[in-house]
């Protein structure tokens, strides 16, 4: 487990599958590398904050932060119903990683 004092930022990424969201956390370290944790609950290293964005780009993933509505609304979803997933710990966030936005209206 990460040191919170390692900790620089974090970011939230999703990617989307019909009408399920997928999250990804990437966290920037104070020493300039970086960690992506999945929907899958792994935690993966990487040598840079660019080279763990690449990856989160290469799997079609989107920075949350980047996405205005009109993108939100392309992919399936407003802004306005979603945010990222709050938890306690790593183990919790794990279940949370996944979310189904219901049925298309």
């Amino acid at each position: 487990m990460t040191d919170p004092h390692d900790i620089a930022h974090d970011e939230w990424w999703l990617a989307t599958l019909g009408r399920t969201l997928v999250w990804a956390r990437l966290r920037v370290l104070e020493a300039g590398t970086a960690e992506v944790f999945d929907s899958d609950g792994r935690t993966q290293p990487f040598e840079s904050e660019d080279s763990a964005r690449a990856a989160l780009l290469d799997a079609e993933f989107v920075a949350f932060d980047g996405l205005d509505e009109e993108d939100a609304l392309e992919r399936g979803f407003s802004l306005s119903e979603i945010v990222p997933p709050p938890a306690g710990d790593d183990a919790e966030l794990r279940g949370l990683m996944v979310q189904s936005l219901g049925r298309d209206a």
